[in-house]
């Protein structure tokens, strides 16, 4: 179906992402078709309220006995509708996804609901409206007790260990501006993006002085009209 498909191997199983953040594991990486230095990853979060998968990526449904030896998955919620491109072989769960985006989604996928403001599931997972890098973007921080995940799709993205503003061309460069402020003033400790450096780490661990400060830069790039 698309390049992520026919090069990447068949997921079977999920990796813990980090021992000092139970209830965090990963699917294994796929190239980006349209940038292959860059690898895309699935994460999901073990929750007593239901399991959550944070993003998409092709060929999930080979892990379904992964999956369900955690627990299985409540939801699925993606970032933003360029994720359905990998759609190939998906997991059998209930999809959410940004009113704004779904028109791209529906293409692919079954969406079970939309939403556009922001609101929490139960008490521990936020659903964080972030436009710019699309006009649905939207960030996820689930309080996993001992640490705060903000999943920040390609709003921010890691390539050797910088956070990057995900900046197309046809993205809104003011909007990503204001949600990159947004971020700014959330409380995490986790940065988990969808996309990544291959074979570089694909989460980043910080705290409020280092996360500020790695926004600021960025917002200082974007409004020089520069998203490096």
């Amino acid at each position: 179906m698309t390049q992520a498909t026919a090069d990447s191997q068949p997921i079977t199983e999920l990796a813990e992402v980090d021992s000092r953040i139970p209830g965090l594991y990963a699917s294994a990486p796929q190239p980006l078709p349209f940038e292959p230095s860059i690898s895309v990853r699935a994460f999901l979060v073990r929750r007593d309220d239901g399991n959550v998968l944070v993003y998409s990526v092709d060929d999930l449904g080979s892990a379904s006995a992964a999956f369900d030896a955690l627990g299985g998955i409540s939801r699925q919620y993606l970032n933003h509708g360029h994720e359905a491109m990998f759609s190939e072989n998906p997991v059998d769960a209930p999809l959410f996804v940004h009113e704004a985006d779904a028109p791209a989604v529906v293409e692919t996928r079954d969406v079970r609901a939309t939403f556009s403001r922001r609101h929490t599931l139960d008490d521990d997972f936020e659903v964080i409206p972030t436009p710019g890098h699309t006009p649905g973007a939207t960030a996820y921080l689930w309080d996993a007790g001992e640490h705060r995940l903000l999943f920040t799709g390609d709003s921010i993205y890691l390539e050797g260990g910088r956070w990057k503003p995900g900046l197309l061309a046809s993205s809104d460069r003011d909007a990503l501006i204001a949600s990159l402020e947004l971020i700014r003033e959330l409380d995490f400790d986790v940065l988990v993006p969808w996309a990544a450096a291959v074979g570089q780490p694909y989460h980043s661990t910080t705290d409020r002085t280092d996360a500020r400060s790695r926004i600021d830069a960025m917002l200082a790039r974007l409004r020089r009209r520069s998203s490096r």
